[in-house]
């Protein structure tokens, strides 16, 4: 997409992959192969609300500039095409690509029964062509349950172990796993999810994938994430959870810390996210990228001609923090490419760091700040695309111990009643110190706390002129703050 089309559109991101018209969700599909990221993604070709459901594709080269490709999967007579996953299939066991590798990918069939009844099975489809164009699989259906009516977002992944092919597939208020050796006929496993985490909504988009804790390969902790969807009731919306555990190649066993709900993103705004297939091992990196909205309000925010974004891609890992072996994030380190320096400076004073930012005017950037503080202060932080009537406030209240993000005043929050509003999550700070980095686009936010321990997303639409950086440091004072700053885009 041209600089010049992003410019002119009011709230196009400048960094963010976005469709180039109509509706977009899920990411579906996410799969590296011959030295491309594919993404594609739940897509309305016909208009900017949700509709039947078509893949979108993108393919990039470093996760930062995407190439918008044709329509990969259309509608057809089983249904719409709704979310899943993509694989290489290195050793053809599928008989699809003459002994060599190729791409499969695995999704849900969405239709319904004269009486209204979802109907919902998983078939799958394959290129010959590097994603270009896909065949669908004569034998479709290739899952079924005569069980479950909310039953969709296949999940496939090889497991080494057992030589088979894994399915995680999301059944109403449970995940389903499935085993397989060709990706055509599939054997049940396991169920998993009852009493565990949140019910809230129906669980939607898991993902199931093993990381080294402390970069250990030999020490293997096994994490699921599913998402939670929409309910009137709930103010949150939709979001994401996340359980660590062992699995054997046919159950999921969840360890003692996942007897307690955590969520991947504590702001309103990552949802669906899921994780790339086959990157390779000499990267090694599990890479992951969710839908930047929340079911409470995706219908009606207020951009023309297109409706949709997704998170900055991140890399996930384990580690331990105070005894606890936490999900860590950090942008990928692809951001570098987009980097201009502005500023970097260390100190001792909010006054020599309140004049740091002053008068400066800044769209798209990267914030990276360090602060230590006298016990006085009661919170401390930045005011970003600010103006005299806007600001997006993200800060440390010191007394709650939390991260927020407060958005009543971040611009246009009138398109929907459950917009506007201050999200917070719990997040310790170490001897009066904390760590902010902020990445910041036309319209959002993303916030990495205390090296990664914590992120939060929320969109923001302020006006085009809230350029404005401020700083502040309510009730007492800084001993000592490092920041840098680099305009992006």
């Amino acid at each position: 997409m041209s600089s010049e089309v992003i410019q002119a559109e009011k709230y196009r991101p400048k960094f963010h992959f976005s469709p180039p018209a109509n509706w977009m969700n899920d990411p579906n599909g996410l799969v590296y192969f011959k030295g491309e990221y594919h993404l594609f993604y739940q897509h309305h070709p016909h208009g900017t609300s949700w509709g039947p459901m078509h893949w979108g594709h993108a393919v990039s080269k470093d996760l930062v500039t995407w190439e918008h490709l044709p329509i990969a999967l259309a509608s057809d007579g089983l249904g719409m095409i709704f979310s899943g996953s993509a694989v290489v299939d290195w050793n053809d066991s599928t008989g699809f690509f003459d002994g060599e590798p190729g791409l499969v990918a695995i999704f849900t069939h969405h239709a319904h029964s004269p009486g209204g009844i979802s109907i919902e099975k998983q078939s799958i489809a394959f290129s010959r062509d590097e994603g270009r164009t896909w065949i669908k699989y004569e034998g479709n259906p290739v899952l079924t349950s005569d069980k479950h009516t909310d039953f969709r977002d296949p999940k496939v992944f090889w497991h080494k172990e057992t030589e088979q092919w894994v399915m995680i597939v999301a059944s109403g208020q449970t995940v389903c796993l499935y085993r397989s050796p060709n990706l055509k006929e599939w054997s049940f496993s396991s169920e998993f999810g009852q009493g565990m985490g949140s019910h809230d909504g129906v669980w939607e988009c898991p993902d199931l994938f093993a990381l080294p804790v402390d970069g250990e390969e030999t020490a293997l902790k096994w994490v699921m994430f599913v998402s939670i969807g929409n309910e009137p009731h709930v103010p949150e919306g939709s979001r994401t959870q996340y359980f660590t555990g062992r699995f054997d190649g046919l159950a999921f066993i969840p360890d003692q810390s996942s007897q307690m709900t955590r969520w991947i993103d504590y702001g309103k705004d990552n949802y669906a996210g899921v994780s790339w297939s086959d990157v390779s091992a000499k990267d090694g990196r599990r890479i992951y990228i969710g839908w930047m909205n929340n079911w409470k309000y995706a219908g009606e925010t207020p951009t023309e001609g297109w409706r949709g974004a997704m998170t900055f891609p991140r890399v996930l890992t384990l580690e331990t923090r105070n005894g606890d072996i936490a999900l860590i994030q950090h942008p990928v380190n692809e951001l570098e490419s987009i980097r201009v320096p502005q500023i970097e400076s260390e100190g001792n004073s909010s006054a020599m760091l309140d004049s740091i930012c002053e008068g400066m005017e800044l769209e798209t950037y990267e914030l990276v700040a360090e602060f230590k503080w006298t016990e006085t202060v009661d919170s401390i932080g930045f005011k970003i695309r600010a103006s005299d009537q806007e600001a997006t406030v993200v800060g440390y209240s010191v007394k709650d111990e939390s991260l927020f993000i407060d958005r009543t005043r971040s611009g246009n929050i009138d398109f929907h009643d459950d917009f506007s509003g201050r999200h917070q999550a719990k997040l310790q700070s170490s001897q009066q110190c904390v760590k902010f980095q902020l990445i910041v686009d036309r319209t959002s936010v993303e916030v990495f706390a205390n090296d990664g321990i914590l992120a939060m997303t929320d969109l923001i639409y302020p006006s085009s002129d809230s350029l404005g950086l401020s700083f502040f440091c309510d009730g007492g004072e800084l001993l000592s703050y490092k920041i840098a700053i680099h305009k992006l885009g």
